[in-house]
């Protein structure tokens, strides 16, 4: 391991110090870069975002959607995960916490928006980020560019249906330009620079390998901005509401750890390869923030209690999902080289 990844808790650590002590410090700076939007989605992020996904979409086989169907037990598993039991178990937990252990905390209204906020992350699995850890994991990036895909395409068609049935909200309006947008920017974009590079390579796997480990820091570099960004941009919030956020987190960070042992603990079961287990557990980890934060505003308004919620959700993201790549990576030996056949 090289110097970043040794140290990687401690400079994540400064980075979130570093970018909610900016943003008080400045907060127009940071107004500035949340305005710089692209139909919803941030373009500095998405930027970053390339900086953190480019190596890993080096090492795509544009054949790996006919690989992946000769062994299909990891996206059985993630799409279960994904959409049969996240967004359940988080209206469940949100309902337990808001309107059993912190009644009274809070107003019966807040309460209710709360959930509504968490509902609306637990319909939207992680598009973009989950390259990242699954970067980090040494996941199989042709397994995990399939997995995201069809998740993708999955959610299209199942967001609304599953989000209005947990709100009880029959005219859930989904801000499709932004969920476009954001496939497009986060896995066709990069996608495409990781196949022109491959082409210019040609397939010289050693010297793809080679590149790849040289844009490693890189990778790494663009988290650690992303994480000072994300905290920067929510320091605010952070010093407006410290209770409240504090209440918000608790229920979202165990959904995130009970949603990665049952997918973990699935992968383990099913004896898939590490490569492709923990992608598949981090994909129904992770959040589709940018996707739950529009729908929030649109349906209830900047400044609700539900928008509040995904912001939050936001913010738990980066650190939550680095413990449990640290803990995935100490776990490796848990799983065979290769799992068995279908």
């Amino acid at each position: 391991m090289g110097l970043f990844e040794r140290y990687l808790s401690l400079w994540v650590t400064l980075a979130i110090g570093v970018g909610v002590g900016l943003g008080l410090l400045t907060p127009g700076v940071f107004e500035d870069i949340a305005g710089m939007e692209i139909e919803g989605v941030n373009a500095v992020v998405a930027v970053l975002i390339w900086l953190m996904i480019y190596p890993m979409m080096l090492k795509v086989d544009p054949n790996c959607f006919g690989q992946v169907s000769q062994r299909p037990k990891g996206l059985m598993l993630t799409l279960v995960i994904n959409w049969l039991i996240k967004p359940f178990t988080m209206a469940a937990l949100g309902i337990l916490f808001f309107r059993g252990v912190f009644e009274g905390l809070v107003s019966a209204e807040d309460a209710d928006q709360y959930i509504a906020g968490m509902i609306l992350l637990g319909v939207a699995p992680c598009t973009a980020m989950v390259f990242v850890w699954s970067h980090l994991t040494e996941g199989d990036a042709n397994y995990t560019l399939v997995q995201v895909s069809i998740n993708d395409l999955i959610l299209v068609v199942a967001f609304a249906p599953i989000a209005g049935l947990l709100l009880g909200v029959t005219d859930l309006v989904v801000p499709w330009k932004t969920l476009v947008m954001t496939v497009v920017l986060f896995v066709a974009i990069p996608l495409a620079a990781g196949l022109v590079t491959r082409r210019v390579f040609g397939d010289d796997e050693e010297a793809i390998d080679r590149l790849s480990a040289r844009l490693k820091p890189t990778s790494i570099v663009g988290l650690l901005l992303t994480v000072g960004l994300l905290f920067g941009l929510q320091a605010q919030t952070l010093v407006d509401h410290p209770i409240r956020v504090l209440l918000i987190a608790i229920p979202l960070t165990l959904q995130s750890y009970g949603i990665f042992a049952l997918a973990y603990g699935g992968a383990k079961i099913m004896k898939l390869r590490h490569a492709v287990a923990a992608p598949a557990a981090m994909i129904g980890t992770s959040n589709f923030f940018e996707l739950a934060v529009a729908v929030a505003i649109g349906l209830f308004g900047l400044n609700s209690g539900a928008a509040l919620a995904t912001v939050v959700g936001v913010v738990i993201e980066v650190p939550v999902m680095l413990s449990l790549v640290a803990f995935a990576n100490r776990t490796r030996h848990w799983f065979p080289a290769e799992e068995a056949s279908p």
